[in-house]
């Protein structure tokens, strides 16, 4: 068997997210047909993490195992060609036998992307979460160093007493940044990992300080109580993106 490493992008609009469920088309599914009709058998796609329903990807990296040793140009040639045009594979190269894309994931980095602009832009919605109530940057971009360092974030999971977050909700932000763009403004999220909508419930609760809803002395308490059901909803799917997995040399 040959093991290989496979980045991809893809726009998450139309899925129900990373990983396979009855009745609705999912990334992992799709690829996992896009191999059959290649090589007429099965092969199980294993990606670094689940993206949820619309949520979007410019590097996310999934493995795969195949008995033939196929030449990575020609993988990636024939696997786009049988992917609708929202999946695109961007690279694949040969990787060792004990690498794993989510269990070999040393850090991973989200973008969020929030319209500020009065009106919507048409050519955005699909990528963007516009904002349409008074918004106090300022106070958001306080927030954030409330979020970075080494926390216990299950206050922040949702399904926080099943899988990863019930066995290990500690995880390490390493940075937080509010980046200017045309139109809005980009959050860049860096960290060890995260946690099931770990991201889009803390840019709901930083959305809430910016409206002034939620006081910035009120974030430790919601760490301490350790309460999903007292943090805010989480922000729409559309504006979130896995942007990059990095692994060790």
């Amino acid at each position: 068997m040959a093991k290989y490493k496979m980045t991809l992008s893809y726009d998450g609009t139309d899925f129900g997210g990373w990983q396979i469920q009855p009745k609705r088309a999912t990334i992992q599914e799709t690829l996992q047909q896009a191999f059959h009709t290649l090589l007429k058998k099965q092969v199980f796609v294993t990606g670094s993490g689940r993206t949820d329903a619309g949520v979007h990807a410019s590097g996310q990296v999934a493995h795969f195992s195949i008995e033939e040793a196929l030449e990575p140009n020609f993988l990636i040639a024939a696997l786009n060609g049988n992917l609708p045009h929202a999946i695109r594979i961007k690279s694949i190269e040969k990787a060792p036998e004990t690498f794993h894309a989510r269990y070999s994931a040393k850090k991973k980095i989200y973008h969020y992307h929030l319209h500020l602009d009065p009106v919507s832009c048409p050519f955005r919605r699909r990528f963007t979460h516009h904002v349409r109530y008074p918004f106090n940057q300022a106070l958001l971009e306080e927030a954030l160093p409330l979020f970075c360092g080494t926390h216990d974030f299950t206050a922040f999971a949702n399904e926080a007493n099943t899988g990863a977050a019930a066995n290990d909700p500690v995880k390490t932000l390493y940075s937080i940044e509010a980046i200017s763009q045309e139109g809005g403004l980009r959050l860049e999220f860096e960290g060890s990992g995260f946690l099931y909508k770990m991201v889009r419930n803390i840019v709901g609760t930083l959305l809430e300080v910016a409206r002034e809803k939620i006081s910035l002395d009120a974030i430790p308490e919601l760490f301490a109580k350790r309460d999903r059901r007292l943090t805010p909803p989480p922000a729409p799917a559309q504006g979130l993106f896995l942007m990059q997995v990095d692994y060790p040399e």
